[in-house]
């Protein structure tokens, strides 16, 4: 029997938006992948003093935002590893918690460039397959390490900071994000005080 496939596309979703949820559900369908695993990132090394709400409220609302698609799981994983997360260290726990699955790292080629900064850049790219997504306004990579594939993607210019700002000036964020986490977002009143 092959092992089952698992793209791991990691972010702070803060919050998560449709732009994550179609490139998920593109990986999850339009690929080798047998499903995607959005996981939360408590505190990225490369967005350290960035407005985030509680982890577990951003867990809740990719929650909110997956209901129903058996295709993308949320993982709380990093909320209990030292901060900041490094991805081979969530890499390294996923792996000795499920043996018997191949994880993917799902990656925008704006992140690529700067992946040899990254904790342990070597053994991630020799113990795992990257996924290389294109990102508006970011050129198509090209020299790229061999375990990297570039996947053809649906281009999205939507990003958690424009909704953020969107909320505060009280502007609409429909469609931006599921109807599901637009309504958590008003009833919590998050990005419209302080936090």
């Amino acid at each position: 029997m092959s092992r089952q496939k698992i793209g791991l596309l990691f972010g702070s979703f803060n919050p998560i938006h449709t732009g994550h949820l179609i490139l998920a559900e593109h990986m999850a369908t339009r690929t080798d992948l047998d499903a995607v695993w959005l996981v939360v990132s408590p505190q990225s090394p490369f967005k350290v003093g960035e407005d985030l709400l509680p982890e577990a409220d951003r867990y809740a609302l990719v929650e909110a935002a997956i209901a129903g698609n058996d295709r993308l799981r949320v993982l709380d994983v990093e909320f209990g590893l030292p901060k900041p997360n490094f991805t081979i260290h969530t890499l390294d726990v996923l792996a000795k918690q499920y043996p018997s699955y191949e994880f993917v790292v799902l990656m925008g080629g704006d992140n690529l460039p700067g992946l040899p900064r990254w904790k342990d850049a070597n053994r991630i790219l020799t113990e795992y397959a990257l996924y290389v997504y294109p990102r508006p306004g970011s050129p198509a990579p090209a020299d790229v390490p061999t375990a990297v594939t570039i996947v053809e993607a649906p281009l999205l210019d939507i990003s958690a900071t424009f909704i953020r700002a969107s909320v505060r000036s009280g502007k609409s964020i429909r469609y931006l994000v599921p109807a599901a986490v637009e309504e958590i977002i008003r009833n919590n009143r998050y990005w419209q005080q302080s936090q």
